[in-house]
């Protein structure tokens, strides 16, 4: 097995551990200090905000110093932000919590990065299997997210100060294991080469259908999952759960993410991108049925671990088609145009959530959720009959 995959899946790992305790407190941080209800899932909507305006930020650093720098950096910027959040919880400053998970939203940058550079340490046909192997190193962010929220939340005084110094050391922990990886040369340009070796422009890229159809999947994956991820903190303490009971139901929901990544890329190899990514779609629907029939422990269990499931076979399979849509010397631009449109849907949605969830309620929320899943759905089969009627074009 490969050293260094490993230990980047280790890494990301780390990376679900940050997001998933952020997940777990920040909307519930928000509540107590925001001005008013509607705002209070603004700072998780502000650290996908700041990914996706880092968006391009990152692919600059990424092309300058390489993917261990440009990931260190983004590791330090997680050191920094876990550290003023900290404060803005302790003082009860919202709209510096709220600048703290703006900040932080460039590591939530680097590290969607992490999955295309376990493509780059490894032959071409171990890509899909290296892409599903990392991704599923968010298992660690499982187990870990939300007992760390959950055992950090009254360790001082004011509540989850200490959850937020505890991904300081995340973050401390992450810099020594990515300082143990060495990742492969980015490809060579010829001298004042600015035509050819450079790639095609970005507008051209983004037009091919393969390419399309992956950020849709990405984009809009990512949206419904974190449209009812994020609303699920404050659905369950609105139904009278108690906080260990929301950690029990994220834990299953990152559990759903990230173990079926150890087989999703075998999946990908025999089925195909499209067909592993039509199954998502499938399973986000059964997610949404099960959440309109109550909101019981049980049904939150179940619907938000098909979520998980189904969010990981949309994105790994749109991971695996955007590889086929762009070169090497390609990537920076490609990745951060990908990321940006996540990021753009992420932010949107945090959002929604926050103000469906907080004015109309579990059930709106979740009907509003179909119109994303269809489109999809629709996407995916346009690429399909698109490939079945000109295989060589598509």
């Amino acid at each position: 097995m490969n050293r260094h995959l490993l230990l980047l899946t280790l890494v990301q790992g780390l990376f679900l551990v940050n997001n998933v305790t952020f997940i777990a407190i920040n909307g519930l941080v928000g509540l107590q200090l925001a001005p008013h209800g509607w705002m209070a899932t603004l700072p998780v909507m502000g650290y996908v905000v700041g990914g996706a305006l880092s968006a391009p930020l990152v692919a600059r650093t990424q092309a300058r110093f390489g993917r261990k720098g440009s990931f260190q950096i983004g590791l330090a910027v997680a050191l920094g932000s876990a550290l003023l959040a900290a404060h803005a919880a302790q003082s009860r400053q919202f709209w510096l919590l709220l600048a703290a998970t703006v900040i932080a939203g460039y590591y939530n940058a680097n590290g969607q990065l992490y999955r295309f550079a376990a493509a780059e340490l490894v032959a071409p046909d171990w890509r899909e299997k290296a892409v599903s192997l990392v991704l599923a190193g968010g298992l660690l962010g499982a187990v870990v997210g939300p007992n760390l929220a959950a055992w950090t939340r009254t360790v001082l005084p004011t509540p989850f100060v200490g959850a937020y110094l505890a991904l300081a050391l995340v973050a401390l922990l992450a810099m020594a294991v990515l300082a143990l990886i060495r990742f492969p040369a980015a490809p060579a340009r010829a001298a004042g080469a600015a035509g050819a070796d450079a790639g095609r422009p970005l507008g051209q890229i983004m037009r091919q259908p393969a390419f399309i159809v992956a950020t849709v999947g990405a984009a809009l994956g990512y949206g419904v999952m974190n449209l009812l991820m994020a609303a699920t903190p404050l659905a369950m303490q609105v139904c009278g759960f108690e906080f260990g009971a929301t950690a029990q139901v994220l834990q299953w929901h990152v559990i759903g993410m990230y173990a079926p990544g150890f087989f999703t890329g075998h999946l990908i190899k025999r089925f195909g991108a499209l067909a592993v990514m039509g199954a998502g779609v499938v399973l986000n629907l059964l997610c949404v049925a099960v959440a309109l029939t109550g909101v019981e422990l049980q049904q939150f269990l179940l619907a938000l671990t098909l979520l998980g499931v189904g969010w990981n076979f949309l994105f790994t399979g749109s991971t695996t088609l955007a590889l086929t849509a762009y070169r090497p010397e390609e990537k920076d631009r490609a990745q951060a145009a990908i990321n940006f449109w996540v990021f753009a849907t992420m932010a949107f949605t945090s959002f929604a959530s926050g103000a469906l969830v907080t004015t109309q309620g579990w059930s709106w929320l979740n009907l509003g959720s179909l119109l994303p899943l269809l489109l999809t759905g629709a996407a995916l089969a346009w690429l399909g009959l698109r490939r079945r009627a000109a295989p060589a074009g598509a």
